[in-house]
């Protein structure tokens, strides 16, 4: 069973499958990618901040092809932190109940280009907490010509967040996320895939130790560069976090060579993972995490 815990979709209403521009697939096209690569089932994130450079996704698209797919595909809904009145005092409740109520497991991916602290975050963060909805998020090293919730080498504005939030489960996601699996990170590499062996006491894996509501998206380039660059240190943070490592791909441009699952399978069968660190970073955490009820 694997459940992937991060697709992206788009709903080409008239246009070509291969229209300019874009770099995500339809609901069918996923489909073939996992019937491809073995995964059972998959959570569909949309994209709604401004800050999105192709193409936007609403939350009603998803729930819509969840109700066309509902054997492949749940739905998360997707608030932006400026959404209501664009105000710290903003009842982001009304809407994430709304969304909530018609399926939705969680909430993101988070890409409004503001600071951790920002009032607005701090913001969406309570109301999640509150109507008990985990958030994906996108962790950018800058404002302007980025996308994602800013932050600085070391990631206090995440452990920050964790601390305020202790009933709020968080997704961690994205190159400046997974560059602070090594003590070496800088300003120079955080925003690509920083190469050679872990250094010991990066960030994540400290935070990952120290708030047991941090989580980790095992999705796109960075995550897979993070734990396959050391395989040794890979191995031994999958055994030692399994219960809180979700599988997941992100891009989903159909000719993507997405190499989660398979490289999964083979650290099973080369015996550097075990059964259940496999099981639970395939599907059991997602299971878990989301309530899906699935049965083994």
């Amino acid at each position: 069973m694997f459940i992937d815990a991060h697709l992206h979709m788009v709903l080409r209403k008239g246009l070509p499958n291969n229209a300019a521009g874009s770099n995500f697939a339809t609901p069918e096209e996923l489909i073939l990618i996992m019937d491809r690569t073995g995964v059972d089932k998959g959570i569909l994130l949309p994209l709604t901040g401004p800050e999105c450079s192709h193409q936007l996704g609403s939350t009603e698209d998803v729930l819509e092809v969840c109700r066309t797919y509902p054997d492949r595909f749940y739905p998360f809904c997707n608030v932006d932190p400026r959404a209501g009145t664009n105000s710290p005092d903003a009842d982001l409740s009304f809407h994430l109940n709304y969304y909530k109520g018609r399926g939705c497991l969680g909430v993101g991916e988070i890409t409004a280009n503001l600071e951790f602290n920002d009032p607005l975050v701090q913001n969406l963060f309570r109301h999640c907490e509150r109507c008990e909805l985990p958030v994906l998020f996108h962790v950018a090293p800058q404002r302007y010509g980025c996308y994602g919730l800013i932050d600085a080498v070391g990631l206090p504005g995440l452990e920050a967040s964790l601390a305020a939030f202790p009933r709020l489960n968080f997704i961690g996601h994205s190159q400046p996320f997974w560059a602070e699996i090594s003590a070496d990170v800088t300003v120079a590499n955080r925003n690509t895939y920083p190469a050679g062996p872990v250094v010991p006491g990066g960030a994540v894996p400290r935070l990952m130790q120290a708030y047991p509501n941090l989580y980790c998206g095992w999705d796109a380039g960075s995550g897979y560069n993070a734990l396959t660059r050391d395989p040794e240190f890979g191995w031994s943070f999958m055994k030692r976090f399994s219960e809180r490592i979700l599988f997941g791909t992100d891009i989903c441009e159909p000719s993507n060579n997405h190499r989660h699952a398979e490289y999964l399978r083979t650290s099973r069968a080369d015996g550097r993972i075990s059964d259940t660190a496999f099981e639970n970073i395939s599907w059991r955490t997602a299971n878990r995490l989301f309530g899906l009820g699935i049965e083994a």
